[in-house]
């Protein structure tokens, strides 16, 4: 079976070649030794790396070239920062760091205006994440970012949000077997949970108008799901009264929602 060709930037994505891990160091021991053509194959053979990052952007952005070239720019930015000292792979490595670059040239394109002051905070954080990242591998503290950019805490927070890039609330967020879940399902309506509790109180309430018999015989049909026929065998009675029961029971319980 053929294979679709995809083209970004003029680049045949089914052509792109994918290195090892052991290619991959034996390249950054041959850059770090002055070998610049090292880093071409090395850009080269982390393209797939980019295009699977830039797959995760594409509802937010109709330009995938776009994108593409800017994860680019994040790629070549890792491979110069990389260090084999840090003995993490080289993907762990450039991931955040190619996300960062296309979430940078997502905000600063989107339609919502930001505050001047928000907006250089949050480039201000993103500067000094990113040197921290460098030079541990892994993320800072919120309270690490607040005391180096000397604000308080909720500052760092609030500027951060501010730059969050826009999501449409019809946004996919999860799709498993075809089903597909979109940000919409999951966001709760604080009216229908206070109409849910309103039903349940007066259903409680209501419940206490019902006979004995009455209330047994809603317990077994719909907490232990009897049939009538099980239900007037323990009861010892026919089914016709339990029928009946059942019915009076239901029907005095819908009074009070009318």
């Amino acid at each position: 079976m053929s294979r679709y060709k995809v083209d970004i930037c003029g680049i045949n994505t089914n052509e792109l070649k994918v290195l090892n891990n052991a290619e991959m160091v034996r390249l950054f021991q041959a850059l770090q030794a002055g070998d610049l053509s090292a880093k071409e194959t090395l850009i080269q053979g982390n393209l797939k790396l980019v295009l699977s990052i830039v797959q995760r952007f594409a509802s937010r952005c109709d330009n995938m070239d776009d994108l593409f070239q800017v994860g680019c720019i994040g790629l070549i930015k890792s491979i110069d920062n990389f260090d084999l000292k840090h003995e993490v792979r080289f993907s762990t490595y450039a991931v955040p760091m190619i996300m960062g670059e296309i979430k940078r040239y997502l905000r600063d394109n989107q339609v919502m205006r930001v505050s001047r002051h928000c907006r250089d905070l949050a480039y201000q954080i993103f500067k000094i994440k990113e040197a921290y990242m460098h030079e541990n591998s892994c993320e800072p503290s919120i309270e690490y970012l607040a005391q180096a950019c000397e604000v308080k805490v909720k500052d760092v927070v609030e500027a951060l949000d501010s730059v969050q890039s826009v999501v449409s609330i019809f946004e996919p967020m999860y799709n498993s077997d075809g089903d597909e879940m979109m940000l919409v399902d999951q966001i709760k309506d604080s009216k229908d949970e206070i109409a849910l509790l309103n039903n349940l109180l007066t259903l409680k309430k209501s419940m206490k108008n019902l006979q004995p018999k009455e209330l047994e015989i809603l317990r077994k049909r719909y907490f232990l799901d009897n049939t009538q026929s099980e239900i007037a065998r323990e009861m010892g009675i026919s089914q016709a009264q339990v029928s009946r029961l059942e019915k009076s029971a239901i029907a005095c319980l819908r009074k009070e929602f009318d």
